[in-house]
């Protein structure tokens, strides 16, 4: 229950700050807006309030804005050309689908902006805490488990997690042995490291190093910020994000990432579900991470997405034309093929992750 209502709370936020964003812009130039929907399809609940009818649409993934005017074939009143949005220059077009991508890296910084002014700005706790044991791994068979607070390797004492990597990398494959603290308990583990790919965040790898299977802890403590560094801290925090989300893309078109890394519907409810568990502030950070991984996406150059109408765009103000019909329909065709193989694709992954889990639980 926690993962639907999750889900449909950031998936609704996320939707409506988005189509909020080519709603205000299309106001801002002046062109009518006929319809502001959340979902597609066939309509639940519908209320017209002046010019505009507002949905609530049956199928949830999405969202639109319709606008007057909104295709160059559509008939348009000589009289009502000033706010029909086919004919407004080409920057001014460009701004209305650019304010959905645009609104959604924003939103990102207003919610980490709010975080970090209210909670603090999150700093990790270097200790040599377990988060988490590899299943299967040489820590894992000598019975480590995660929370486990390693307080000595070989009889030198570690305070820091920076001890516990470099005494482990640097055993040369021979047998470690660790007292850890478990919840009071002092235990003593012997473990031999084992010679393993190392990774970076981003899945490439950079060399071999002695591992145990142990992960860190993700462990933080709030600091109390100032609005300033409150603000500074969001736009990088959002500038980061956006960075990780270009360079996975490129990484998974290079084949370093796996394509069954990709999630869809069913993944994000998961972890929407597991993120409300964890707290609000867990919640709002995935939110965030959703909000400009969205509005990334939707610049991607690949039409029926806001990057493809702003390369039509683009292209049209330097031809000084617009596309043919003919070649916008079949740039659109291309593009809806692209979306549903993608979306078969993820809703496969996901329903593939859910069968091994079952097979193994």
């Amino acid at each position: 229950m926690n993962a639907v209502l999750s889900f449909i709370i950031v998936l609704g936020v996320l939707i409506f700050v988005h189509e909020l964003g080519h709603f205000l812009l299309a106001k801002a130039f002046g062109v009518r807006v006929l319809k502001f929907s959340l979902g597609f399809g066939n309509k639940l609940i519908a209320r017209q309030w002046g010019e505009t009818e507002y949905l609530i649409s049956a199928f949830p993934l999405g969202g639109y804005v319709k606008m007057y005017g909104e295709h160059q074939e559509e008939e348009v009143l000589p009289a009502e050309r000033h706010r029909s949005f086919s004919h407004k220059t080409v920057w001014q077009r460009f701004g209305i689908v650019f304010g959905g991508p645009l609104f959604n890296l924003l939103f990102a910084v207003v919610l980490f902006f709010g975080m970090f002014a209210f909670a603090g700005i999150p700093e990790p706790i270097d200790s040599s805490r377990v988060g988490e044991v590899t299943v299967g791994s040489v820590a894992d068979q000598a019975g480590m488990k995660a929370g486990d607070v390693i307080r000595s390797i070989n009889s030198a004492p570690v305070t820091s997690w920076e001890h516990v990597s470099e005494r482990i990398k640097n055993s040369g494959g021979a047998s470690v042995t660790l007292i850890v603290d478990r919840q009071g308990r002092e235990l003593t583990f012997t473990a031999k490291p084992t010679l393993q790919k190392a990774k970076n965040l981003l899945g490439e790898e950079v060399g071999e190093r002695y591992m145990l299977g142990i992960v860190r802890s993700d462990e933080v403590r709030y600091r109390a910020a100032t609005i300033g560094e409150s603000g500074e801290a969001a736009l990088l925090q959002t500038w980061n994000l956006g960075y990780l989300t270009v360079m996975g893309i490129v990484k998974m078109i290079q084949r370093v990432i796996p394509a069954s890394e990709l999630g869809g519907p069913i993944r994000i409810a998961e972890l929407a579900g597991q993120q409300m568990e964890a707290g609000w502030m867990n919640l709002l950070y995935f939110m965030g991470l959703l909000s400009v991984n969205l509005g990334i996406l939707n610049l991607l150059p690949v039409p029926v997405l806001d990057g493809g109408h702003l390369v039509f765009l683009s292209l049209e103000a330097v031809r000084r034309r617009p596309l043919s019909d003919r070649t916008m329909a079949i740039s659109q065709q291309i593009g809806i093929a692209i979306l549903g193989t993608l979306m078969v694709f993820v809703f496969y992954n996901d329903i593939l992750r859910l069968v091994k889990r079952w097979l193994i639980s």
